[in-house]
């Protein structure tokens, strides 16, 4: 499966929600569309349903133009925040529904509907009526719905947004062991930057309706390709050439070439180092305890860097202490 999004534009009166976007998807992958709110995701991820239209630019599904296909007949699975289960239609009823309308064998029906039932460790409610379910329950009725009608792609438009911590955390795990079973390519909509590095094979970071850059979790963390990126995909240190020159010089060896003022270092709290020491020239302004790490703020060179470590015993604000980075560790981004 090869789905590739050329150039597509849309917009709303003036509003660009998506500026001239391309993409491939191709395999079995499941690629995230990341970024904050009404940077174009859900309006990309609907497009490519079929329940908006571009005003330009193609969307084909190998080789095949979309853009006269209806959602219905486009062979998705979509799985939406809310969880939009019919709530007079039992789990197993609800998961079966597809084949249902298709017409598939009852037997047929019967087999796929526990199989699912297995594979999201809920075949004890089959018989169970939505609202009789948890909200994590009910989302996983809704993914087993989706797959059912073994679909060319999968689509998720924040899926786990509703539910609290410790279930979302729980069916993260779930959902990614869900694809990689079944091996149906998969397009996720997120605004949380945890979720889409550990689910995905690659991230796609928006902007403002505009690519910022694709690539793996470890890519996008570690190798950022703009500021937006450097500063939204978690904690950053953006640190501009002349303080670094001054402070952290051994920073500069994987600086691009090009003026000072064109560049900025992107080190992450975790690539910071902090020794107490009487002498030290960096003082601590606050610290706050996360059980197997800390992270402390420091103030050194008029500036204040962010450091992630494990529990540092006699640090508290008003420490001074020794500040030193890993090279290795430092990205640069254009100003």
């Amino acid at each position: 499966m090869t789905l590739e999004l050329d150039r597509l534009h849309k917009t709303f009166d003036e509003f660009i929600a998506l500026d001239r976007i391309s993409l491939k998807v191709e395999g079995s992958e499941f690629v995230c569309l990341l970024g904050p709110s009404g940077c174009g995701k859900t309006t990309l991820l609907r497009i490519i349903a079929g329940l908006l239209t571009q005003d330009s630019g193609r969307l084909l599904l190998d080789g095949q133009d979309l853009s006269a296909v209806p959602a219905r007949e486009r062979g998705f699975g979509i799985v939406f925040q809310s969880y939009s289960l019919f709530p007079n239609m039992t789990v197993a009823e609800n998961i079966g529904y597809g084949m249902r309308i298709r017409k598939v064998d009852r037997a047929r029906i019967t087999a796929r509907v526990a199989e699912l039932l297995e594979l999201i460790k809920l075949p004890h409610l089959a018989d169970r009526l939505p609202y009789q379910l948890s909200g994590g329950q009910q989302q996983r009725v809704a993914l087993a719905r989706a797959v059912a009608v073994d679909p060319r792609l999968i689509l998720l438009d924040e899926p786990l947004s509703a539910l609290d911590a410790k279930v979302r955390a729980d069916l993260r795990v779930e959902i990614r062991e869900l694809q990689r079973r079944l091996g149906i390519p998969t397009i996720m909509v997120t605004h949380d930057q945890e979720e889409a590095m550990m689910l995905s094979d690659r991230i796609v970071c928006l902007n403002a309706g505009r690519i910022e850059q694709v690539g793996a979790p470890q890519e996008l963390y570690l190798r950022p390709a703009t500021k937006f990126v450097a500063d939204f995909m978690g904690s950053s240190n953006l640190l501009p050439t002349d303080w670094v020159r001054d402070a952290m010089p051994a920073l500069l060896t994987s600086r691009p070439d090009g003026a000072d003022a064109d560049y900025l270092a992107c080190l992450r709290p975790e690539h910071v180092r902090l020794q107490p020491l009487d002498a030290g020239e960096a003082r601590v302004v606050d610290v706050t305890f996360l059980g197997n790490i800390s992270r402390t703020r420091v103030a050194w060179k008029g500036r204040e860097l962010m450091v992630q470590t494990g529990p540092v015993d006699g640090v508290t604000p008003g420490t001074a202490v020794a500040v030193s980075a890993d090279a290795a560790g430092c990205g640069w981004v254009r100003a």
